[in-house]
């Protein structure tokens, strides 16, 4: 059984972090957690509101004495934070990382942690909002959600079973993959679904009449793209980080939308029907297989 953790610094004390500091907390999994970040502001909203104990004021203070760290920075921010922590770091602490991509996150650790790789255990909560900063963190953010960790060959199962252990007190549901095994998965139902939402509000809105179009814009435009509320900093890096996968994604897209095109210049209902029918036959099975998966977890199935 795990022990509480006495110490745990967080770098990015917005939704994801602040989230998981607030459910660690809640489950008094931990005693004290120190916050690290660009933003001071948002470090003092962060003690305000509970979220974290503690604001380090240099790198060695957040990193000494702590049983586990958090990276919750944007991706593109992972490498240079793991080497600013690296002189620092102590043999019985373990690093993880929450970001929504793995495999770059992988090599950047590598690059960064040099012989003391074992020590970082890469993570991704599969949960999030539109919403940013410390005021949107939830203490429920990641009940019945995914954790994914993605180990690596050097991580001791001790310090594997830790960072379980610690995302099982926020209430998450633990898978493991292969990091680009992950970004192959991600880049088809997360990275290009956020793109898509994204460029679609852009178009409209760099239309002459885009004040009209948003007048009548109503639930189904909503809730299609509220993703397109969601940090432009993170979304950027998880693009670019994720680009390979991302780019056969968005080609196998259009493929479907170049077909889509054809049938409406053929006026073929048939054709279009087609696709519909096809989607929400698979949105009906997916919806059906989460509510059964859910069901099992209530009940306390695997």
């Amino acid at each position: 059984m795990q022990k509480v953790f006495n110490r745990v610094a967080i770098f990015g004390v917005g939704l994801i972090g602040g989230s998981f500091a607030l459910a660690l907390k809640k489950s008094v999994a931990v005693k004290q957690v120190v916050g690290v970040g660009r933003s001071q502001a948002s470090l003092e909203v962060a003690k305000q509101l509970g979220i974290i104990d503690h604001i380090a004021t240099s790198i060695e203070e957040a990193v000494t004495g702590a049983d586990l760290i958090l990276i919750a920075a944007p991706v593109a921010q992972t490498e240079s934070i793991l080497r600013s922590i690296q002189p620092f770091l102590q043999a019985q602490t373990i690093v993880t990382d929450a970001g929504s991509t793995k495999a770059d996150v992988v090599a950047a650790a590598r690059r960064a942690l040099g012989d003391r790789i074992a020590q970082f255990v890469p993570a991704h909560p599969i949960a999030g909002r539109e919403l940013n900063g410390p005021q949107a963190a939830l203490v429920d953010l990641y009940v019945g959600k995914k954790a994914v960790i993605t180990r690596l060959p050097e991580n001791a199962e001790d310090d594997v079973a830790s960072v379980a252990w610690a995302w099982q007190q926020c209430g998450a549901i633990i898978h493991y993959l292969q990091p680009e095994q992950h970004d192959a998965v991600f880049a088809a139902v997360s990275h290009l679904p956020h793109l898509l939402a994204y460029a679609l509000v852009d178009d409209i809105a760099r239309k002459p009449h885009a004040d009209t179009l948003f007048q009548y814009a109503a639930s189904g435009f909503r809730d299609f793209t509220r993703i397109a509320g969601s940090s432009p900093e993170m979304w950027r890096d998880i693009t670019l980080a994720n680009r390979v996968a991302m780019l056969e994604e968005l080609d196998s897209y259009m493929a479907r939308l170049a077909e889509l095109r054809a049938y409406l210049v053929q006026a073929d209902s048939a054709g279009i029907e087609s696709v519909y029918s096809r989607a929400q036959q698979a949105r009906h099975n997916w919806i059906s297989a989460i509510e059964a998966a859910e069901k099992q977890h209530r009940e306390g199935g695997d």
